[in-house]
C-alpha cells in the first residue's frame, strides 16, 4: 500500500513538473537574463530534487518518520536536500514569471520549509540519538 502511494506521490510530481515547464515556456514576457537564469534554477531545482528523492528511497515520507537515518549522496552534505532544492526551483520560477507577489511567497515558503525541517530533526534525533547529532553537525540545512 506504501509503495502505491509512494509511486502515486512521485507521479503527480512529474506531472507538476511537467505543467510548470510548460507554463515557463509559454509564459507571454520577453527572454531577457533574468528569464533565462530562472529558467536554469528551475532545471537544477527539479533535477536535485528527483536525485535526492531517488537517494532517499523507501524513507522518503509525507510526514515525518524514522525508517533510516538516510547519509549517502546529496544527504552527505545537506540534511534536506528537498527542501533546499525546492527553494532554488521556487527562486527560479520567480524569476521566469517576474511576479513581485512570487518574491513574498517564497519567503513564507522558506520559513514553511525551516520549521518542517525542524520537527523532522525532532523525529530524527529522537529515534537515532548520537548517530544524528553527529550527522547534524556534519551536514548544512
Amino acid at each position: 500500500m506504501e509503495a502505491r502511494r509512494h509511486l502515486v506521490f512521485t507521479v503527480l510530481q512529474v506531472i507538476a513538473a511537467s505543467v510548470l515547464f510548460w507554463i515557463l515556456a509559454t509564459r507571454n514576457i520577453p527572454w531577457n537574463a533574468q528569464r533565462y537564469i530562472g529558467t536554469a534554477l528551475v532545471v537544477v531545482g527539479i533535477s536535485f530534487i528527483v536525485v535526492a528523492r531517488y537517494q532517499l528511497g523507501r524513507s522518503f515520507a509525507i510526514t515525518p518518520k524514522a525508517r533510516e537515518l538516510v547519509t549517502h549522496g546529496l544527504y552527505s552534505k545537506i540534511r534536506n536536500p528537498i527542501y533546499v532544492f525546492g527553494i532554488v526551483m521556487f527562486t527560479g520560477v520567480a524569476m521566469v514569471l517576474q511576479m513581485r507577489g512570487l518574491w513574498i511567497a517564497l519567503v513564507v515558503l522558506f520559513v514553511l520549509q525551516a520549521m518542517r525541517a525542524h520537527r523532522e530533526a525532532r523525529v530524527l534525533e529522537a529515534a537515532f540519538g548520537d548517530a544524528y547529532r553527529e550527522y547534524r553537525r556534519k551536514t548544512w540545512f
